[in-house]
């Protein structure tokens, strides 16, 4: 046993080493003696001992006889389990009143008492310390607190177990925020949608805040950054690889992802205008320079994000889409592409298909008007034989024109003349993007009529892929326009490249094609060759 686990009034009485220093104590008849110490004590270390296996073994110390009374007094026999007492002496040495001992403690405990007794006897000399009060202790606990390493295991086993945390989270205590997890395994799929799409962002942003160097770095992000990046994609093999099935979370989390751009181009908007209005001071070639940047990111990102919104069955990702197109004034393509171009593709019938030798410029004239009007008539005979139901069988053209209206209004009292300039310039560079990619992907191509007398259907062969991936994932695989065709509904991560064999390719990524087609001269010295060995192959 330990001295320095013991009561301060026990330490007392082991450094004054003395036997009448212990209150005798009452010992039943009935309890034996401690058996008799060892020889190689000395007589203070004796009296020390028999005074502690007094107190451990229950006997009391005769003042005649002393602690060496004979252990075969009185037969072994066990009693109940009094409360040992032990008080400390005063001053004078009457002892005091008796005390209830308890059983007669094991042979261990003897060897616990000669090893205190010989620690006591090395603190003799320490000045002893003040007497304590009366204290109970119960043997029990005695036993179970004589060693440190009880102790700490009790102490451990009370405290309560920490329970570990599957996965990292973010706190900000000093804000007094809730915990944030954050999970990004998940969107790891849709990271280079993500950053070709967001990317530009940032610059745009410092391009309308600050002007200088920044209107032009933002152009070159929406221009040299993908041709450079596309080329070298190709030349790498890169852009042949087929997309793999998407999982499901994959595709939900796509679709999250469209509601986020739409919901960013509702802010992008107006803060186009705002910089281009002349809040921002640019100069001349700083407002050209961020005024394509920003007509090219509304004409590639909006435009392709809002195409993939209107192919959605959900009521809000369609509402979506169709705002993004009434914002940029082009309301009218919703109705005109879902309802004319996809059933019409390939064939005299549809506006939006331009034919084999006809430039941009004529294809643009007839394309605007004729989808506004084949739309406008669709979406008329949808609604013919029935009766009015409200809201819900509302020609959409009048929330086209309502809409379109609204924005116009709204534009020119936020930011005035200049403002509204800005803004319905805007709108026409993102609706000349949209028919530069009608007119890119669809050229030449017709379906045949069948000895019948009916068009052969819609194939892959009916479009133009471009197997760029760069550009691709910025237009949300927009490019891989024959797949869409074919599955309208399949959303954009799951698009798939087509063969060669069985889709024409471009020779150029795009954005790129959609640049030359603007050089008529340039466009058919380039496709019209490809267009007579694509004809002449399916002939053959």
């Amino acid at each position: 046993m330990n001295p320095r686990n013991l009561l301060p009034w026990k330490r007392r009485k082991l450094r004054s080493a003395k036997p009448e220093a212990v209150a005798p104590l009452t010992e039943p008849a009935d309890v034996p003696a401690p058996e008799p110490e060892d020889e190689e004590l000395s007589a203070g270390n004796e009296a020390a001992v028999a005074a502690v296996m007094s107190v451990l073994s229950g006997n009391a110390p005769d003042a005649a006889t002393g602690p060496t009374a004979s252990p075969t007094d009185a037969p072994r026999k066990r009693a109940a389990k009094p409360d040992l007492r032990v008080v400390g002496e005063s001053a004078s040495t009457e002892p005091t009143q008796d005390a209830p001992t308890g059983p007669e403690a094991p042979s261990s405990q003897a060897k616990r008492a000669r090893k205190v007794a010989k620690e006591a006897s090395a603190s003799r000399g320490q000045p002893a310390e003040a007497d304590a009060p009366a204290t109970t202790v119960k043997p029990k606990q005695m036993r179970q607190e004589d060693t440190q390493e009880g102790t700490d295991a009790a102490l451990a086993a009370m405290r309560p177990a920490r329970k570990r945390r599957a996965l990292p989270r973010l706190r900000v205590p000093m804000l007094g925020l809730p915990r944030v997890q954050f999970d990004f395994t998940g969107w790891r799929p849709l990271a280079p949608f993500l950053v070709a799409t967001l990317g530009p962002v940032p610059l745009l942003l410092l391009a309308g805040l600050l002007g200088g160097i920044w209107c032009l770095l933002a152009l070159l992000s929406m221009t040299a950054v993908h041709l450079t990046l596309d080329e070298i994609a190709k030349r790498r093999g890169l852009a042949l690889k087929r997309t793999e099935t998407p999982e499901p979370g994959t595709i939900l989390r796509a679709q999250r992802l469209s509601l986020y751009l739409a919901g960013l181009h509702f802010l992008m908007l107006p803060f186009a205008v705002w910089a281009l209005s002349g809040a921002a001071g640019f100069g001349l070639f700083g407002w050209i320079a961020t005024f394509l940047a920003f007509g090219l990111w509304f004409g590639q990102v909006s435009n392709s994000n809002a195409h993939e919104l209107i192919h959605r069955s959900e009521r809000w990702p369609f509402r979506a889409g169709l705002w993004v197109y009434i914002s940029l004034l082009f309301g009218h393509h919703t109705s005109a592409h879902r309802l004319v171009h996809h059933r019409f593709v390939a064939t005299t019938d549809d506006p939006n298909t331009a034919a084999e030798g006809e430039n941009f410029y004529m294809f643009a004239a007839r394309a605007w008007p004729g989808a506004f009007v084949a739309g406008y008539e669709m979406e008329r005979n949808l609604r013919e034989g029935r009766e009015p139901g409200g809201f819900a069988d509302l020609n959409p053209y009048w929330i086209y024109l309502a809409g379109g209206a609204a924005f116009v209004i709204g534009m020119g009292l936020a930011f005035g003349l200049d403002g509204l300039l800005a803004y319905l310039l805007l709108a026409a560079h993102a609706q000349l993007q949209l028919l530069l990619s009608d007119y890119v992907q669809h050229y030449g191509l017709l379906r045949r009529r069948l000895p019948s007398g009916a068009l052969e259907p819609a194939s892959l062969q009916h479009s133009w892929d471009a197997p760029h991936p760069v550009s691709g994932f910025m237009l949300l695989n927009g490019s891989r326009h024959s797949d869409h065709h074919a599955h309208p509904s399949r959303a954009y991560p799951a698009l798939r490249l087509s063969p060669t064999a069985r889709a024409p390719q471009l020779p150029h990524s795009l954005p790129v094609m959609a640049t030359i087609a603007l050089v008529p001269t340039l466009w058919h010295r380039l496709m019209d060759r490809r267009l007579a060995a694509l004809k002449a192959g399916r002939a053959a």
